[in-house]
């Protein structure tokens, strides 16, 4: 992950004070080992937090951008700005916010970086806590650790898609700290707007998956392998914080047919988007129940709970609203 700028501005707060003050940077940090270690700690930390995701607001009639960020950025792009004013003004602008929302100081990253051919901008508000550790005199000492899993504001843009133009989802932004006018505060000083519910669309997703599945008729050992390689695949893409694409997953659940999901999605006109961010809260909702006693065996999604499937806690018995064709066929048959 090469850095190819990065700075760090200080937001500070002295014990007992409510003021919050900038304490600006005057120059990039130097390339070392510890800021590609820090950055991937950010980063990684960054994509386990719930978040929004979509682009920078329309345009204003005149044509112009009507984000300060979003046209402070193109100029700093444009060879018009330095990194380091356009950093600080940022921050001054985080500052405000995290005056009128947040009792916590902390330290903002901004950080301009690449991965393979793309480009991002990575910020976060670094939080610290207190902690020890062992000096060169093998003393035990108090340092200022930071606390990743505390970060309250962070955002990424992907630089690349920005500029092509092909996407709706090229920005990301955490959304679970500081209550509803911190994430609108958060969302307005991005100069963003949500172009998609994470959430929504991944449970729309699962749906379809399970159409695909039952349509299919497959045996429970195929169901059980897919329902696997869309869990591993939807996961690995939620860790490197990517949004999961239809095709790719299409390929995944089948190598031999590799479009045969995507043209059920397709076909089916289920309203997905070709990108789909992964949302972890539903991804771990998708499980399967699975029990085996007496020669009856029964297994089924768990997000089907409630709907297809209802349990009587009282009568301790299932109630299975949509028979399977092959199983209904064969209880037909019986009959």
């Amino acid at each position: 992950m090469p850095i190819l700028n990065a700075i760090v501005h200080r937001l500070d707060k002295d014990a007992g004070e409510t003021t919050l003050r900038l304490v600006p940077a005057t120059t990039e940090l130097a390339p070392s080992t510890s800021l590609d270690a820090l950055l991937a700690g950010v980063s990684d930390a960054f994509n386990a937090k719930p978040k929004a995701w979509g682009h920078f607001a329309e345009t204003t009639p005149e044509g112009e951008v009507s984000s300060p960020f979003a046209s402070d950025l193109a100029a700093y792009l444009e060879g018009n700005r330095d990194f380091v004013a356009f950093s600080r003004d940022l921050a001054q602008r985080i500052a405000t916010l995290v005056a009128e929302h947040l009792s916590l100081a902390g330290d903002l990253l901004v950080a301009l970086h690449q991965l393979g051919d793309t480009r991002y901008l990575s910020l976060a508000l670094l939080h610290h806590r207190a902690g020890v550790g062992i000096d060169d005199e093998l003393a035990v000492v108090p340092v200022h650790q930071l606390n990743l899993a505390q970060m309250s504001l962070a955002a990424r843009l992907n630089l690349s898609q920005w500029q092509a133009g092909d996407s709706a989802q090229y920005l990301c932004w955490t959304r679970d700290r500081g209550g509803k006018k911190m994430a609108q505060g958060f969302a307005a000083l991005l100069g963003a707007e949500e172009s998609v519910d994470a959430g929504s669309e991944t449970r729309t997703l699962l749906k379809a998956f399970s159409d695909y599945v039952e349509h299919a008729d497959l045996p429970e050992d195929a169901s059980r392998e897919k329902t696997d390689a869309l869990l591993d695949y939807a996961s690995d893409q939620a860790r490197r914080g990517e949004p999961m694409t239809l095709e790719a997953l299409s390929e995944v659940l089948d190598e031999q047919q590799p479009k045969a999901f995507f043209e059920h999605i397709r076909n089916a006109d289920y309203g997905l988007a070709e990108e789909i961010p992964p949302d972890k809260r539903t991804l771990n909702q998708f499980r399967r129940f699975t029990g085996r006693a007496g020669g009856v065996s029964i297994s089924f999604d768990s997000h089907l709970l409630g709907s297809s499937v209802e349990y009587d806690a009282d009568q301790d018995r299932l109630i299975i609203k949509q028979v399977p064709r092959q199983l209904r066929e064969q209880l037909k048959r019986q009959g």
